[in-house]
């Protein structure tokens, strides 16, 4: 290892660091627990915020002193972004295991991304419209339709590996030694909350290989619009209810992951 990459991860397992990826957790945790939230009053007919990180980020910009909670929001998730893309570059040594961490930094740097846009221009545009207008471009491309079907095959099999992770619980490895009971509700709390992630993912990527197969771009959705399909199905609102509280169990694993993970 270089002298700078030695420094680079000096500076990323500095205690700083750790306690700024912390409060990004944190933060983390505030983003689903809102998105839970939304998908709920969504359930019950509520036409109100978009139930995805941009409806999640209205709402916090509302609260009084929203502006100085998205600033710290903005500082916990490029904490995030900077130590996931250390994990990548440093911390996996195989090709497989890097796979994660860099679709983490893409995730966080996105919502820094959305966070610094509700700061400087007082708008979020909607995760389902940015999804849209992603997958047209990609369509345009020569074997288009090959490139946006494999994405959502790669959606699919990040949903699958989510359930996985929480029936069996393979979350745990990020996670330090803690007391049985915490380590109790953690698994109950990890495993809810994944499962909730897996099916969430599964059926938008379903919508982005529709998407792919008839060239429409208008199939494809965000969050909120994968949220709102659940409600369609014969179980009505009450399966959107569910899941959304999944949602907001895995807002309650975050906080404990807070505390409780490896960095």
């Amino acid at each position: 290892m270089s002298e700078a990459q030695a420094a680079a991860r000096r500076a990323t397992n500095s205690q700083a660091m750790d306690k700024l990826a912390r409060v990004g957790l944190v933060c983390r945790s505030v983003l689903y627990a809102l998105i839970g939230v939304l998908a709920v009053q969504i359930a019950f007919g509520s036409d109100g915020e978009q139930a995805d990180k941009s409806g999640a980020i209205s709402t916090v910009a509302s609260l009084p002193f929203g502006s100085v909670l998205l600033w710290i929001m903005v500082v916990g998730f490029a904490a995030l972004t900077v130590w996931q893309a250390s994990e990548a570059a440093f911390g996996a040594h195989k090709l497989k295991d890097r796979i994660e961490p860099i679709s983490r930094v893409a995730v966080y740097a996105f919502v820094c991304t959305a966070l610094l846009t509700m700061l400087l221009s007082h708008k979020s545009g909607s995760d389902d419209q940015k999804t849209q207008d992603l997958t047209g471009t990609l369509l345009e491309l020569p074997a288009g339709q090959v490139i946006v079907g494999a994405i959502g095959l790669g959606v699919i099999a990040l949903g699958i590996y989510w359930v996985r992770s929480g029936l069996k619980k393979k979350f745990r490895e990020e996670l330090r030694p803690m007391p049985p009971r915490a380590g109790a509700v953690m698994d109950r709390l990890g495993t809810a909350g994944y499962l909730a992630r897996g099916v969430i993912a599964g059926l938008a990527g379903v919508f982005v290989i529709q998407a792919a197969v008839t060239f429409d771009e208008d199939k494809a959705g965000g969050i909120d619009a994968t949220l709102r399909a659940f409600a369609d199905t014969p179980a009505g609102p009450w399966l959107l209810v569910v899941v959304a509280c999944g949602l907001l169990l895995f807002a309650g694993y975050c906080l404990g992951e807070a505390r409780w993970r490896r960095t």
